[in-house]
């Protein structure tokens, strides 16, 4: 395990602070690690859910836990939130939480440390996460500006830059599709009827194609699970920017990372060339561009509540 500890110009962006629990509920960090741990455990791809909790959570409204509250017209009802996963590893850990430390431990910083967690638990990096988010009181499934499996590099550019996120960030954000897996729905389009003249898309390589065939046959379930990194779906590591290279990323708007000069040069610098050489590299950035990500539009001081239940507002 990497323990990385940032400079504390990063500790401290957007008035959070590694540690912020520190004597209002000690034991908060080891209670989420341990919850996070038991689900793990049980079920290894909750790590990827629950990093995504996270993503999608920052990118409507700020690391809010506006993702977390329960309801038809709540930011989870939206479509691109339906097939979102481990709400119920927040619940049990806030539960803990409020058992022993009633009022002090939000919803948002639960979720910031379950991601960190998740990415640790699947033998990727560890980093002190800055905490003292304050939970959002607004969740509507309206106006979602989420990223996209079809965007473009230019459109993900843009929806990134709106959080203040650079091409690096985007990268390397992306990365955590080093675990987890999609359904044939999202990517099955690519395999048949792609092109006007009714063939593959052609930035897939052929062996990767017929594997891709085999998995999700045309008229096949659309809700079928595939792993977005072939090779190691569940251990958080380098492999999928070498499959991006070589043209076999699942999703299209991943494999676009190829195609466009900036974000290919840091996926080619990620993949490496001598094996292991600079996989610690992505170790090192990876941590970095999550601290940036977890601090979008952060509420803190007095700002928002403390959440009592993480699906419903106090």
């Amino acid at each position: 395990m990497v323990i990385l500890v940032m400079a504390t110009s990063v500790q401290s962006q957007g008035g959070l602070k590694a540690g912020f629990y520190s004597s209002s509920c000690p034991g908060a960090e080891a209670i989420v690690r341990s919850t996070v741990e038991s689900h793990f455990k049980k079920d290894p791809t909750v790590a990827a859910g629950l990093l995504r909790l996270h993503f999608h959570d920052c990118f409507v409204q700020g690391c809010d836990g506006s993702v977390l509250i329960a309801g038809s017209s709540a930011e989870r009802s939206a479509l691109p939130n339906l097939g979102l996963r481990g709400f119920e590893v927040i619940d049990d850990a806030k539960t803990q939480l409020e058992a022993s430390c009633p009022g002090v431990v939000s919803c948002a910083d639960i979720l910031a440390l379950a991601a960190r967690d998740s990415v640790d638990l699947s033998d990727g990096p560890s980093w002190q996460v800055p905490t003292g988010r304050r939970d959002g009181r607004v969740s509507s499934s309206q106006g979602l500006n989420l990223p996209s499996p079809l965007d473009s590099v230019t459109v993900q550019r843009q929806k990134f830059a709106a959080k203040g996120l650079d091409d690096h960030d985007l990268v390397t954000l992306v990365g955590a599709h080093t675990i987890g897996q999609t359904d044939c729905q999202f990517f099955r389009y690519r395999l048949y009827n792609f092109t006007t003249t009714g063939n593959a898309d052609p930035s897939i390589s052929q062996s990767f194609l017929a594997q891709l065939q085999t998995l999700c046959p045309k008229d096949g379930d659309g809700t079928k699970r595939v792993a977005l990194d072939i090779d190691s779906q569940n251990k958080f590591d380098v492999s999928f920017f070498k499959n991006v290279r070589d043209g076999k990323g699942v999703l299209e708007s991943d494999q676009r990372l190829w195609e466009d000069a900036a974000t290919r040069n840091i996926v080619q610098n990620y993949a490496g060339t001598i094996r292991g050489l600079l996989g610690f590299r992505f170790d090192f950035e990876f941590p970095k561009a999550m601290i940036k990500m977890s601090s979008i539009e952060v509420k803190t001081g007095s700002d928002g509540e403390i959440r009592k239940i993480c699906s419903k507002f106090n």
